[in-house]
């Protein structure tokens, strides 16, 4: 017999059902994803995107180095305090009447206070020397001078190595920026621009050959943060595009073999090419992050550069489809030949 409440309650009870059989799908659809998203994340960390394209780097230091000695036109006469107190182009000015000097600024804020007298403290081939200076009024704006031309950042053209772009990050160069001592020089930041290479002198048995290149205006690749032994790193910015780039796994020291492998570098315009190169030696251990001798074959980049020039270094290294480390140098009395760097080195340091 007919019975609608009996017929209610079935279609309820249906309904129900196909209710907690959906629900319980989307359960297990979230748990599938919860349960595979770290090892997506740990594949996405395994790979980064490939460099080999040229870079203008503006480095600010925290030393400022007398570049040159200029006069002062005053009231009395033309004179040169710095010339007169026996400064010196090549010394790096340290301190004012005791106040560290990290930047020019620096120098005509302190200069500009009413001191009895001046005692700058310069470096001057690795030691502290104490100078006293009787500044210069400057006639018509009245400021004290010391007749000084300095600069505080290091100019340049390098190789980015890689983009990092889980994390947004860049690494360069391969090896430190350095002083005429050749000692580590410390960075208060600075920035990367797009360059463009015109002209490369090609390099000779004991004369290295350089890549030159004119910085582009308005292309800023990311701001500098570090420069150590194993390069420059830094911050892209938000308006750097790398998306055409090629998106490559990254192999440590231990994956890397003798023979066959490719540099990625620019030598012209700003088009990033492949060439050929031999691992000839591999030292893991090396204290000096010269990982890897390295044996230009492409004919090529024989004929237009010679081998390695200076502006090439961070060019990134590939061996078996794999990032495994950078150009650092070149042999000066061989220039088809050179060193570079573990990519996991470079990868620990930033």
């Amino acid at each position: 017999m007919y019975n609608p409440k009996v017929l209610a309650h079935n279609i309820v009870m249906s309904y129900c059902k196909k209710v907690l059989k959906y629900f319980a799908l989307i359960l297990a659809i979230v748990a599938c994803v919860y349960s595979f998203s770290p090892i997506f994340a740990s594949a996405d960390e395994d790979y980064l995107y490939l460099g080999g394209f040229p870079a203008g780097f503006v480095l600010n230091t925290t030393n400022v180095e007398v570049i040159g000695i200029c006069d002062v036109v005053t009231d009395d006469g033309v004179r040169s305090p710095a010339r007169e107190a026996g400064i010196r182009a090549g010394d790096i000015i340290d301190k004012i009447n005791g106040e560290e000097v990290n930047e020019t600024a620096d120098i005509n804020k302190i200069v500009s206070r009413e001191y009895r007298k001046y005692v700058i403290t310069l470096k001057r081939g690795g030691e502290a020397i104490d100078i006293n200076v009787d500044p210069a009024k400057e006639i018509g704006s009245g400021d004290k001078k010391l007749g000084v031309l300095v600069k505080d950042s290091i100019n340049g053209i390098g190789t980015v190595t890689y983009i990092d772009g889980q994390h947004k990050k860049f690494a360069s160069l391969g090896h430190p920026v350095t002083d005429a001592q050749n000692s580590l020089i410390e960075i208060n930041g600075g920035t990367l621009v797009g360059s463009v290479i015109y002209d490369v002198k090609k390099g000779m048995r004991g004369v290295p050959g350089e890549l030159r290149g004119a910085f582009e205006s308005g292309v800023v690749i990311g701001s500098a943060k570090l420069n150590c032994s194993c390069g420059v790193f830094g911050n892209l910015s938000e308006n750097f595009d790398y998306s055409d780039f090629i998106r490559v796994k990254k192999a440590p020291l231990s994956e890397t073999k003798m023979g066959s492998a490719y540099i990625y570098t620019t030598i012209m315009g700003k088009e990033t090419d492949k060439y050929k190169i031999s691992i000839v030696k591999i030292d893991k251990d090396n204290k000096e992050n010269r990982n890897f001798v390295i044996k230009i074959d492409d004919e090529r980049l024989l004929e237009k550069t010679g081998g390695i020039v200076q502006g090439m270094s961070g060019s990134p290294i590939v061996q078996n489809g794999k990032l495994i480390g950078a150009v650092t140098h070149v042999f000066v009395n061989d220039p088809s030949r050179g060193y570079g760097i573990g990519i996991d080195k470079m990868l620990g340091s930033y």
